[in-house]
């Protein structure tokens, strides 16, 4: 069968850089959205320029032009969005709306998938203000999917790896703990982590798959479902290190959002493994059955998911200081 043409938008973003990628490896024609002020950003202009190296085509069109945005959609048969929707980096899910519309018009895109990735916004009802305002514009921009019959497929990987895995799940750094360490709650709720690779490599692997048409695609490696403490765990035997456990009841934890202000409130609210909302979430992803019409599981037997995000960490021992790098 041959394979779709591609378009990616936001592809110099942190998961839309790995999106091209992956499209590329898996030898799809792929093209990449440059919009005219990206000219100013001369990181982001030098990424996409690399990209044009490796084989990707560079299509200038903005979101405000929609004209010019119709002409580059009507290029490719499949639209991969990964617009960020985090908002201490930049907050642009809204603008996905100017893209459906496009979609709609040009009339030849054979499967849109969505600026999604990670957990189900569907089965969010219960996240926190003001985080859950995230959850809501993505179920907007699906309500204006279905509504425009747009061919579709969402993505939920739920937590990406580097945000959660290499702090231990602490809430104010992304590096190691080097001597104690925060336990939410009991520490036994369960979560899914996923490296960001494995989910631009799924993601492409969905785009040409017609099981996948019109489904929520939830990635869930086996080896990757784990608590707090069994994060905690693994991390001590790799490093040779026992961590100060200091636990956070759910009250106070959920009682010490309330006194954050902006960003961080933001990010903590959407950031959160110890609650009952968040143990029903991961439960019911758990016991979904394959004959769910909304699901489907990836199970492919040509990529062996691994537990490998810690191992990308190196350890160089100096007294008794440990410093860390990634590779």
């Amino acid at each position: 069968m041959e394979k779709s043409r591609v378009l990616v938008v936001g592809g110099t973003g942190y998961i839309g850089r790995r999106i091209v990628k992956a499209s590329l490896a898996q030898v799809h024609e792929t093209y990449v959205l440059m919009r005219p002020e990206i000219g100013l950003d001369i990181d982001k202009l030098q990424m996409l320029l690399s990209f044009k190296a490796q084989g990707a085509r560079l299509l200038e069109a903005s979101l405000d032009d929609h004209r010019g945005l119709v002409a580059a959609v009507k290029q490719v048969d499949v639209v991969v969005s990964a617009m960020s929707g985090v908002h201490f980096r930049s907050h642009n899910l809204h603008l996905q709306l100017k893209l459906v519309e496009a979609i709609k018009e040009a009339g030849n895109v054979k499967r849109f998938l969505p600026s999604e990735f990670g957990m189900d916004p569907a089965r969010m009802g219960h996240a926190l203000e003001p985080g859950r305002i995230t959850f809501d514009e993505k179920m907007e921009i699906r309500r204006a999917i279905e509504e425009g019959n747009i061919p579709h497929t969402y993505i939920s990987a739920n937590c990406f790896a580097a945000y959660f895995v290499p702090n231990l799940c602490q809430m104010r750094t992304l590096l190691p703990p080097k001597e104690k360490v925060h336990v939410y709650g009991d520490g036994n709720v369960k979560a899914i982590f996923v490296d960001e690779d494995d989910i631009a490599a799924y993601t492409i692997k969905c785009v040409d798959d017609p099981r996948a048409l019109n489904k929520t695609i939830y990635l869930r490696p086996q080896e990757n479902i784990l608590s707090q403490n069994e994060l905690i765990a693994k991390w001590e035997k790799l490093s040779g290190k026992v961590l100060k456990k200091i636990p956070i009841p759910i009250d106070e934890f959920l009682a010490s959002m309330k006194e954050m202000m902006g960003k961080k409130r933001l990010l903590y609210s959407t950031q959160r493994f110890s609650t009952p909302g968040w143990t029903s979430t991961c439960n019911a992803i758990y016991n979904y059955k394959l004959d769910e019409p909304e699901l489907y599981f990836l199970n492919d037997t040509s990529t062996q998911y691994a537990w490998r995000f810690p191992r990308k960490m190196v350890f160089h021992g100096n007294g008794n200081e440990d410093s860390i790098s990634l590779q």
